[in-house]
């Protein structure tokens, strides 16, 4: 059975392999210093294609298939594990395909809605405003007259999703027996927190609960908008919520023709992904161009508003960071901000980050030669090439193992500089981010927090002594009345020679079958 899953999964990877090669995209797995085998199934799936010199990862990923899609958009936050040139040709990765026909759609629509999907809609436009690998989306008006945005899943994506992961995984656990620089880069993990985003974007429920929570941790964000959920209209598959009108940051030449205050609206941006990142360790992490809005002043239910507001849409993707790990960031990025680099060394061997073996000043000298060459300048002088190049050259000099809990961090972190850099092109995100940090670690780590915090674990530890307690009395009895039993003999020893348990197990079964199959 395994041999013939083994022989499944080989023949997805050949076929997808023939696809990505048509666009070059397998040139890099022909290296010399690869395995023998991974070399030879390039090769095989390139032959005849006339694959270009120079690899176009994007076209041959979406040439594949959604989940490739989607696995592509991954790996463009990942240029440690695939290399700087991979990664920013992902990075124009677009997740657009073509939208489903509505005749296709409308059937599931009224199988959800029982029967007729006009008992809960006055109208649903069927040309869709938007479509991706795993959703498309229409206006619609409810049946109580307010104007929504219905998100659905495609015909079929299910199943196509959960065949792809299979092979994935499968690929990724043989990649890692290879050892050595694949053991370090943990592909096992990375296509594990690959699955958890895709299976959360298939069910629709919990996209709207990522909503509903993130509008609640935003609630002191005022200038951050998020739409609310139509739970009575949302589903699995569908998702309803309320409509935003305002500019898409990706339409730039709208975006230019807007007078707007552009400094402020930047702030806003950061300080919203701060306050959901750092503040509370619950992070929309999908904020590219395509799902932010301007909401410029009088626009929208709140028009008495005099200034431009952000918009936020799609809450598939989302991150999580425990709150320990999130003390550690901010004090690595306010010791990055302020200068602080010996500081910033000893949190990553706390954190567990280096292996103890490395020296933490050689690590902060590493970190300073990457760190003060961006003091101080704004993030548009910056080359981020140069940047990622020495972060990743720093983690391969110190065996830092990937943390996949920090992936969807490191990759929205890029995301919404780019976004507030297209807002405001004299944002420097440090002088913004910075004030921020502080005053959270101020609260978050100074005397009457340690205080706060040792009292609240005290209290936890012995509440826990009545149950440690009552434990200890079961484990230990009082003596009964019964004397002790006497002690059993050994256990014979185990068989050098001859037929020992197991294999006599094995022969009788294996005559049973035999006698069934020739009686």
């Amino acid at each position: 059975m395994s041999d013939l899953i083994a022989i499944v999964h080989l023949w997805r990877l050949l076929k997808w392999g023939r696809r990505l090669a048509r666009s070059g995209g397998l040139r890099p797995f022909e290296d010399r210093r690869l395995p023998a085998a991974v070399r030879l199934l390039a090769k095989v799936a390139r032959f005849g294609t006339g694959a270009p010199t120079t690899p176009d990862f994007a076209a041959g990923l979406a040439a594949v298939g959604p989940a490739a899609i989607k696995l592509g958009q991954a790996l463009a936050t990942r240029p440690d594990l695939i290399g700087l040139e991979a990664a920013t040709d992902l990075a124009r990765l677009q997740d657009a395909v073509p939208p489903a026909p509505f005749s296709t759609i409308e059937p599931i629509l009224n199988v959800i809605y029982a029967g007729d999907w006009k008992t809960q809609f006055q109208s649903i436009e069927p040309e869709a405003v938007g479509a991706a690998s795993i959703a498309q989306v229409h206006k619609g008006v409810t049946s109580d007259g307010r104007t929504v945005a219905i998100k659905l899943l495609r015909p079929g994506i299910e199943a196509e999703v959960s065949s792809a992961l299979a092979t994935y995984e499968w690929g990724a656990g043989h990649i890692e027996t290879l050892g050595g620089e694949f053991a370090r880069l943990r592909p096992r993990a990375v296509i594990a927190t690959f699955k958890s985003w895709i299976e959360a974007e298939l069910d629709l429920r919990r996209e709207a609960a990522n909503a509903s929570e993130l509008g609640e941790i935003l609630a002191g964000e005022p200038d951050y908008v998020l739409p609310g959920v139509d739970w009575q209209r949302s589903t699995r598959r569908v998702l309803v919520i309320d409509w935003i009108d305002g500019v898409k940051v990706s339409d730039r030449p709208a975006l230019a023709a807007l007078d707007i205050d552009r400094p402020a609206l930047a702030r806003v941006l950061v300080n919203g992904f701060l306050a959901q990142a750092i503040a509370k360790g619950f992070f929309h992490a999908d904020l590219h161009q395509g799902n932010l809005f301007v909401i410029p002043p009088g626009v929208g239910r709140d028009g008495g508003i005099d200034h431009a507001r952000i918009g936020v849409i799609d809450f598939g993707i989302m991150g999580r960071i425990n709150r320990r790990a999130r003390l550690y960031l901010a004090e690595i990025l306010h010791g990055l901000v302020t200068g602080n680099y010996a500081r910033v060394a000893e949190i990553h061997f706390e954190a567990g980050y280096v292996p103890p073996h490395h020296n933490p000043a050689a690590f902060a000298t590493a970190l300073r030669a990457v760190g003060e060459p961006i003091r101080g300048r704004q993030a548009k002088d910056i080359a981020i090439t140069d940047l990622l190049e020495g972060l990743f050259s720093i983690t391969r000099s110190f065996d830092m193992p990937v943390q996949p809990h920090l992936l969807l961090l490191q990759k929205t972190m890029v995301m919404v500089e780019g976004v507030a850099l297209t807002i405001d092109p004299h944002v420097n995100m440090w002088e913004v981010a910075e004030p921020y940090v502080r005053n959270w670690v101020r609260d978050e780590m100074g005397p009457e927090a340690v205080i706060a915090d040792r009292l609240v674990l005290n209290a936890r530890a012995l509440s826990q002594l009545p149950r440690i307690f009552r434990q200890w009395v079961a484990e230990n009895p009082m003596p009964g009345a019964a004397p002790p039993q006497a002690p059993l003999p050994p256990l014979p020893e185990k068989s050098v020679g001859g037929w020992s348990t197991p294999w006599l197990l094995l022969a009788a079964g294996l005559g049973a079958a035999a006698a069934v199959l020739l009686s």
